[in-house]
């Protein structure tokens, strides 16, 4: 798992590091331009995902590609086969702690779009291969929006937990460990 034993780090003078607790999706199949349900059953499996976010970064500029591929983030923990979790909009619980105090509590089955729709409407755009990983989006919670905003330091620990897909555990670490 990327992160996983190295530790996750914000990119150098980033002050806003943010946890972002989501479902990641495993295309199992080519996908071009198709109908939300020849989408779903294209799923290869799910993951935990930590979309940790540089916020300034993020919001330097219209566009949020800055704060969403910094080095050393996007903590991904293993896939386990669609046929194991079952359909998500049934429902799994998704938990996200930080130094074990809960942050986000939500669950699939309250996602906005299907997991078909999502894969769907990126296909009429560009093809999805096997293997092409998609999140999904994040429950409430996240630090941004608190008041006063909360952000991640070296020291913190961010576990994001999924129903039937287990613990993805990220150390945040200074960004002098940088490789």
């Amino acid at each position: 798992m990327r992160g996983r034993d190295a530790g996750a780090c914000p990119p150098p003078g980033e002050r806003g590091l943010d946890w972002e607790g989501e479902l990641a999706v495993v295309v199992g199949t080519a996908l071009t331009d198709v109908d939300e349900a020849t989408a779903a059953a294209a799923v290869f499996g799910y993951a935990v995902f930590n979309d940790l976010s540089a916020r300034r970064a993020q919001g330097s500029s219209a566009q949020w590609t800055l704060g969403k591929n910094a080095d050393r983030s996007g903590p991904i923990g293993p896939v386990v086969t669609a046929d194991e979790v079952g359909d998500p909009a049934a429902g799994l619980r998704l938990v996200t702690t930080v130094n074990g105090e809960t942050v986000q509590d939500g669950d699939t089955s309250n996602m906005i779009f299907s997991i078909g729709r999502i894969l769907s409407f990126v296909s009429r755009t560009l093809t999805l291969q096997p293997g092409d990983i998609l999140i999904t989006g994040t429950p409430a919670g996240v630090g941004y929006t608190r008041t006063p905003p909360r952000y991640l330091h070296p020291g913190d620990t961010v576990e994001v937990t999924i129903e039937r897909l287990g613990t993805l555990r990220t150390p945040i670490v200074d960004s002098t460990h940088r490789p």
